[in-house]
């Protein structure tokens, strides 16, 4: 039965399944739909080697340095944002525990309580302010992936909880929101009919029949073509081809699974952490596609993840490496997987270049996504003047195709100085909280403070 709801948005439906659909130009009203504007956030651990991430040059004239190559073709479609701090990450008198109060601080603004125990507290995080606005527009009001199974509870980083480290979404001040790491599961959230769980008897069925999620809606697809013009007629089989292509990779994540009762932790976690990485990214930007959901945030990795990366020569932990003490060949593979987590962002952002909205332009002119870390110089555990890059957005007014400096410090200062800035934890910009009150009021969300904000920034 093909129903249309959710901010008008058209679902195929059948048995445990609700695919909901991108928007055709053929049923816009009077040929026209307005494109909504998406939000994202992905992060990746332990700082960068920021010599090889940032470009020495502002404004348009700017080249991609070793660590961002992979995005170089794409320059036009993102900006590179300096200048921004996250002093509530430092210790401020709480002691060690960096790489846990970088993650719980990223999205919030707001400093962790040091505390192992229940009596976690932070601050709602930018995605659920966003979320609690608008979210009931959308089947999903927000989505969150990981990488790394969700903890919320235990001893993690020098008395901190384990829950500030595996989440970044936050709904108040003392509940995350879980990340799902599984594929499938993610697949399942996406596409299972249920609004606020899985149909898991529906589910398992599937997986019994060896059935995919299209094959439950063939009757309707064939329904809608009848309602559509000859262009979108081929955008909804790219489209359904998109959703069998990433179905194909996961769907071995429920076999031969015995005992099979809960859907939150199947087995299926991809071997490779690439290919864990981009089909996490394909289910963000089917999901922005088909309007499932406008907001969402990816955990590439945990902040203090001691991964190794055998598949780019670096069979070392990734924190322990972080700690180089200016070791020339420590920084160098610390370089080789800055630039691993940029090509994989780069796929991405590819991914999102490649729709095509109902009024022809790309799915990526429609979204906002930032990309960094809540620490810059991970050797000496700095939070101030971070890593950030901020893509897409061009239908919106967001100014691609730059690197700019908050602070309007960069260019005057001499080597010296910005060295001896670099190796400084007070922070000389502005607090990243500013930059997510700007995306706030760009999602059309009006809020006056969060985290340690001091104004709204909008000029990005």
């Amino acid at each position: 039965m093909i129903s249309t709801d959710l901010s008008r948005r058209t679902f195929l439906r059948g048995l445990g399944v609700s695919l909901a659909l991108p928007g055709f130009e053929s049923l816009a009203k009077d040929g026209v739909r307005s494109v909504p504007l998406r939000m994202g956030f992905a992060y990746v651990p332990n700082g960068v080697i920021m010599e090889n991430w940032r470009p020495k040059h502002l404004g348009t004239d700017f080249s991609c340095p070793s660590a961002l190559k992979p995005l170089d073709k794409m320059k036009k479609d993102f900006q590179i944002l300096s200048g921004l701090d996250h002093t509530k990450a430092n210790a401020n008198g709480d002691g060690g525990g960096d790489h846990a109060r970088a993650s719980a601080t990223f999205l919030t603004g707001c400093q962790a309580r040091k505390t192992a125990g229940k009596d976690i507290r932070i601050g709602v995080s930018v995605d659920q302010v966003a979320a609690q606005s608008i979210g009931k527009r959308t089947k999903l009001p927000s989505l969150e992936l990981s990488c790394d199974g969700a903890r919320g509870s235990g001893k993690c980083d020098s008395g901190y909880s384990c829950a500030y480290q595996y989440n970044l979404s936050w709904k108040n001040e003392s509940v995350p929101v879980p990340a799902e790491s599984n594929p499938r599961s993610a697949f399942e959230r996406l596409f299972g009919q249920a609004q606020f769980g899985l149909d898991a008897k529906a589910v398992r069925r599937r997986v019994a029949l060896d059935k995919s999620v299209l094959d439950f809606v063939l009757e309707d697809a064939k329904k809608m073509k009848g309602r559509l013009g000859y262009d979108d007629k081929e955008k909804l089989e790219e489209y359904l081809e998109s959703v069998r292509e990433v179905e194909s990779r996961i769907s071995g994540s429920l076999d031969n699974h015995e005992g099979f009762t809960d859907l939150k932790r199947p087995e299926g976690i991809p071997g490779s952490y690439k290919e864990h990485i981009r089909t996490m990214f394909d289910l963000m930007s089917l999901a922005y596609r088909s309007d499932i959901t406008r907001i969402s945030t990816f955990l590439l990795a945990h902040d203090g993840s001691n991964r190794s990366f055998r598949e780019i020569g670096v069979p070392e932990g990734h924190h322990s490496l972080s700690h180089h003490r200016d070791d020339l060949e420590k920084m160098r593979k610390l370089s080789n997987i800055d630039r691993f987590y940029s090509e994989q962002f780069a796929y991405f952002i590819n991914k999102l270049s490649s729709f095509k909205e109902s009024d022809g332009s790309r799915l990526l002119d429609h979204c906002m996504i930032l990309y960094g870390s809540g620490i810059s110089d991970g050797n000496r555990h700095r939070h101030v003047d971070l890593p950030v890059l901020l893509a897409g957005g061009k239908a919106h007014g967001l100014k691609t195709g730059r690197h700019h400096d908050f602070s309007g410090k960069m260019a005057s200062l001499s080597p010296g100085e910005k060295e001896e800035i670099n190796r400084s934890k007070e922070g000389y910009g502005i607090p990243m909280s500013n930059l997510h009150l700007g995306l706030l009021a760009r999602m059309g969300v009006q809020t006056d403070r969060l985290g340690d904000s001091t104004g709204i920034a909008d000029s990005f």
